[in-house]
C-alpha cells in the first residue's frame, strides 16, 4: 500500500507572533516552524499502516525552501520520500491544485492529511484534493484502519461517534486520535542520518493564482483580569455575571 501525507510547516504554538508592513505580513523572523500538528498524527499513522501492510510514505508540501527543515523531520520519522512544491502556502485552493497535479500524475492508495492547519485554520485543503481527484472523503478522522482494499474509519459527531467504511483510494483529514498522543514518533539519530540521503524531489509550481488574499492580520484582545470571589459569596458572583459579564 502505498500512502501520501499531506504536511504543512507551521509556527510552533508557542512563538510570539507579530506582523509587519501595517499588519498585512506574517513576521517569521525568530520564529520555529514545526510540522502541523494534525499532519504528524497523519504521518504516525501512515508507518503504522505501512509497517502492517507494507508500501511505502511519501510526504508532500507546499513551500518554499524554508520548509525543508520540517521535511527532513518527516523523512527522520520514518517517510520514505518527499516532494515540495517550490510555492509558498497562502491560499487553500492553489495548496490543494497544486498537490491535485502532482497525484494526478502519480496515483497512490491513501492519502492523509490534516483536517486544518493550526496557523490558518481553513479546512479546506483535503476536501478539496478529493473533489478535484473525484475520491471518497472523511474528515476529523481519529480512527482508521485498513484490510486490504478496504478502510474502517472513525469520527466523533454530536451526540457520538460514527463509523465508516469505504474502499480505497481514499482521502482523510485527520486528527488527534488517529494515533495516541504516546505513540507520536520523535527521530532518533539513526532516523536523521538517514533522512539526509533519502530522496526530496522540488517541483516547480503550476501557474494558478490565489483566489484570495490577506487584506490585515489582527491579534486576539488581550484577556482580562480575573476577579477572585470568596466561595461563600455567591451574592457578589452573580451580581458579577449578570452586570459586568452579562451571562445571565
Amino acid at each position: 500500500m502505498n500512502i501520501v501525507v499531506c504536511i504543512s510547516s507551521v509556527p510552533d504554538t508557542t512563538s510570539k507572533i507579530n506582523f509587519t508592513e501595517n499588519n498585512t505580513k506574517f513576521d517569521s523572523n525568530g520564529i520555529q516552524f514545526v510540522i502541523n500538528p494534525n499532519d504528524e498524527f497523519g504521518l504516525t499513522k501512515a508507518m503504522v499502516l505501512k509497517e502492517a501492510n507494507g508500501g511505502t510514505v511519501k510526504v508532500i508540501t507546499v513551500g518554499d525552501v524554508s520548509a525543508e527543515s520540517v521535511i527532513r523531520k518527516a523523512l527522520a520519522i520514518g517517510a520514505d520520500s518527499a516532494v515540495r512544491i517550490n510555492k509558498v502556502a497562502t491560499d487553500s485552493y492553489t495548496t490543494a491544485i497544486e498537490i491535485t497535479n502532482y497525484l494526478k500524475e502519480n496515483p497512490t492508495d491513501l492519502i492523509i492529511a490534516g483536517k486544518e492547519s493550526l496557523d490558518y485554520n481553513g479546512g479546506a485543503v483535503p476536501a478539496m484534493i478529493a473533489e478535484m481527484l473525484n475520491l471518497p472523503f472523511v474528515n476529523a478522522c481519529n480512527g482508521l484502519e485498513v484490510t486490504g482494499n478496504d478502510a474502517k474509519i472513525s469520527r466523533e459527531i454530536d451526540g457520538g461517534k460514527e463509523t465508516l467504511s469505504a474502499s480505497l483510494p481514499l482521502v482523510i483529514g485527520g486528527q488527534k486520535g488517529l494515533v495516541e498522543e504516546s505513540a507520536l514518533r520523535i527521530p532518533n539519530m539513526r532516523g536523521i542520518m538517514q533522512a539526509r540521503s533519502k530522496p526530496l524531489e522540488v517541483i516547480e509550481p503550476s501557474a494558478t493564482e490565489n483566489l484570495t488574499i490577506t487584506v490585515s492580520f489582527e491579534k486576539p484582545a488581550e484577556k482580562g483580569a480575573c476577579k477572585l470571589v470568596d466561595a461563600d459569596n455567591v451574592a457578589e458572583l452573580v451580581s458579577l455575571l449578570r452586570n459586568e459579564a452579562k451571562v445571565i
